[in-house]
């Protein structure tokens, strides 16, 4: 296949598994300017499948740091109602969200962390009803990649800047199966093991998971009762399935926001708003962060925690195999959308009301009482090691052994 019809193939995997537009719908892309090309290939395919228009809101990663760098923070805070509103209405009208992410793992490198997070803080309390339509799984949206220079040149340090490029767009194709002879049925193929893995942890309940391995981590995550597993696509409240994280190799669930205690150490950098993040710990008791450290990026992490009470808790946990077809790949992306698809993860702050059970016909109070956390962030964590054990324990104290070595123990396959 040529470069172009890979391109073309990726649009509509998006549109078609991704958003899985519908006739009639509205498609809001999200898309940094430099990946243009891609937005008008999203366009095209969604047209195709019957979109009633495309709406394209760009953005722009370098101006984005210069307004960091000159703006005042009450300018920052200060989103106008017009581009709240931008997404807001969009997110009311049963329309879908794509967003392509492309960002230097570096870009913000040096700016003051307490205006980033500011800022996203500000951005998240204006486009709240789309930031709550997501995480309820009562809109469809996706996230897939595009690669720009700076990720590039970041993945692949020894590499022209050209070759480069060309070495993440592959990794990027083999991550979500472009380049293959039907990737639509590949994701189904892939979508019915997933389903057997959740299938599995619904049926077992388990009340908590037990997490060591040599990095340090030592850590007991509670589960609330009423949990349930979900892992790859979903459906959303019309019926319609679709997929939002392409790549996806996960199965997850929420934590109960108060029953987490221990250590647990990361495994891979975070690039959390273009700055990274590296070497980092999390003490929890009672489900909060009392402690924390980091190597790199400390001021970063300390601004992430301190977004409000929710940032200190627990959010998701996820299950993927130390081995897995992102992991073999080898390649440290920089990125979360491809690094906690290869490696074990925690999130911090708000948790996908969808992982619990009969949510729809629960009150906020109830969701929040069943253990569920609330925040303006969530921020996803790799934890993932090669000598990772984890072992789900049930309500009457009896343990069962999930995963050994990294990867799925033999009973739990």
């Amino acid at each position: 296949m040529t470069f172009q019809e890979k391109i073309t193939q990726y649009a509509e995997l998006a549109v078609q598994v991704g958003v899985n537009v519908q006739k009639g719908q509205e498609v809001l892309v999200q898309c940094p300017v430099e990946c243009a090309f891609f937005a008008r290939a999203i366009a095209e395919a969604s047209f195709k499948a019957g979109a009633k228009d495309v709406i394209v809101h760009y953005t722009d990663d370098l101006l984005q740091r210069i307004r960091l760098e000159h703006a005042s923070t009450q300018t920052l805070v200060d989103i106008p109602a017009w581009k709240a509103e931008s997404h807001n209405y969009y997110a009311n009208r049963d329309s879908v969200f794509l967003m392509i992410t492309s960002s230097d793992p570096t870009v913000l490198e040096g700016i003051d962390p307490q205006k980033i997070a500011a800022q996203r803080k500000a951005s998240r309390q204006a486009t709240k009803p789309t930031v709550d339509a997501r995480m309820s799984g009562s809109m469809r949206w996706n996230i897939c990649a595009v690669p720009s220079m700076g990720w590039a040149q970041k993945v692949f340090p020894h590499c022209p800047p050209e070759e480069a490029m060309k070495k993440l767009w592959d990794a990027i194709f083999s991550a979500v199966r472009i380049g293959e002879s039907d990737p639509i049925a590949l994701w189904k193929q892939h979508q019915q093991k997933l389903d057997e893995r959740t299938d599995y942890l619904n049926r077992m309940r388990f009340d908590a998971l037990h997490y060591t391995n040599s990095l340090g981590t030592d850590l007991t995550v509670g589960l609330p009762e009423n949990h349930r597993w979900r892992g790859g696509g979903e459906y959303g409240p019309t019926g319609v399935f679709f997929v939002p994280n392409m790549p996806t190799e996960e199965v997850f669930t929420l934590p109960h926001k108060d029953r987490v205690s221990g250590t647990v150490v990361s495994a891979l950098p975070l690039n959390y708003s273009g700055s990274l993040i590296e070497g980092f710990s999390f003490t929890f008791q009672d489900g909060k962060i009392v402690d924390f450290s980091a190597k790199t990026g400390y001021e970063t992490l300390k601004a992430l925690l301190e977004t409000d009470e929710g940032a200190k808790r627990l959010g998701e946990v996820a299950l993927i195999p130390y081995h897995s077809r992102i992991s073999n790949l080898k390649i440290l992306f920089y990125n979360t959308l491809f690094d906690e698809n290869a490696s074990c993860h925690l999130a911090l702050g708000d948790s996908y009301t969808d992982c619990l059970q009969d949510y729809e016909r629960m009150t906020e109070e109830e969701i929040r009482q069943s253990g569920a956390n609330q925040s303006l962030i969530h921020v996803d964590f790799m934890i993932g090691s090669s000598d990772l054990t984890i072992t789900g324990i049930s309500k009457d104290g009896k343990e069962t052994l999930l995963f050994q070595n990294g990867d799925w123990a033999p009973r739990a396959k």
